[in-house]
């Protein structure tokens, strides 16, 4: 099978033909029909998540259809189509798992980091954490559900009852999530690079009722704020912005060192708060809900060789939305 492979951090990743796996006992073999690309995979190509398995084939949003089945694996059939997120696995047992945290387990595994991902023409995947898709999506709008939409709801969650909320950095992520916010009759506020006003635009046009540049504070105090910008700068710049008892969350899994900033910020109640990958609870809450809103995911899709391409696209913010690579 074809393959882009990274064999070392901070290099291009390599064209090459692979064996096609073969699926372990409680694994599913996957033919991807699509593969989202994410910041993530710019933050493992980078080496700024210290432990891949190399060599390593990168991707984390995966849309594919089961070619087989490992043994103990029950429930699913062949055809069906399956989508594949960032979380490939826990140790089951421990606290955080026992009490649907799954997403802290200290011995979780992970798609396209520790696991061989979906920058393949095949993949297998932990049946138990993958997820049927609904119908109404094609491959290639599902695909950004799977990360960014997956880990952008989970960061929702923690401002789901504020009315007025800031989205800072305007991608993926953010593209999903104004929809769900929009659905439930909320208020949002986005924040884009100085001098970006085609994503301003982009936000505008998805309903925000604001947008500007971040180093700017919003016409009025937010009730909350999600991060979706790995940069840490902007802690403080969205402490401003809140409220007295508004909450800050940070969505990534990687940022920038967070500068000091004086208590009187964050005095008054306000909240800082991370994310942390998702859970199957998630999943199994935001798909129907996607389904339902209906959320539309703009999207660009590459061909799998030309997935440096798209990745350095993403990293000089030349779309707005999500890139998908088609192998």
């Amino acid at each position: 099978m074809r393959a882009m492979v990274l064999i070392r951090p901070g290099q291009p990743l390599e064209l090459q033909n692979l064996p096609t796996p073969r699926p372990a006992p409680g694994q599913v073999l996957l033919k991807v029909t699509a593969c989202g690309i994410c910041r993530t995979d710019l933050h493992v190509l980078d080496g700024e998540l210290t432990e891949p398995s190399l060599p390593l084939v990168p991707g984390h949003q995966i849309v594919g259809t089961v070619e087989g089945l490992g043994d103990g694996v029950e429930g699913l059939v062949p055809g069906q189509r399956l989508g594949v997120p960032w979380l490939g696995g826990s140790c089951g047992h421990c606290w955080y798992c026992d009490h649907e945290r799954e997403n802290l387990c200290d011995n979780a595994r992970y798609t396209g980091y520790q696991i061989n991902g979906g920058f393949a023409e095949y993949t297998v995947a932990d049946a138990a954490y993958c997820f049927p898709l609904p119908e109404d999506y094609s491959d290639l709008q599902a695909a950004p559900l799977l990360c960014a939409g997956l880990i952008g709801y989970r960061a929702y969650r923690h401002v789901a009852d504020c009315e007025h909320i800031g989205f800072y950095g305007f991608g993926a992520a953010a593209h999903i999530l104004i929809q769900v916010a929009r659905h439930h009759g909320q208020s949002v506020y986005a924040f884009t690079r100085s001098g970006d006003t085609e994503t301003q635009q982009f936000a505008r046009d998805l309903g925000a009722c604001w947008a500007g540049p971040s180093v700017e504070l919003p016409p009025r105090a937010l009730d909350g704020a999600i991060l979706f910008a790995p940069a840490g700068e902007l802690v403080p710049q969205a402490l401003r912005a809140v409220r007295k008892g508004g909450r800050v969350v940070c969505a990534g899994i990687h940022m920038s060192d967070i500068p000091s900033f004086p208590y009187e910020i964050l005095w008054g109640e306000r909240e800082i708060c991370s994310v942390a990958n998702l859970t199957r609870s998630d999943g199994e809450a935001f798909l129907p809900l996607a389904a339902k809103v209906p959320v539309e995911t703009t999207v660009h899709p590459y061909p799998l060789e030309q997935a440096n391409e798209a990745l350095d696209d993403l990293r000089h913010g030349r779309f707005n939305g999500a890139a998908v690579l088609l192998p």
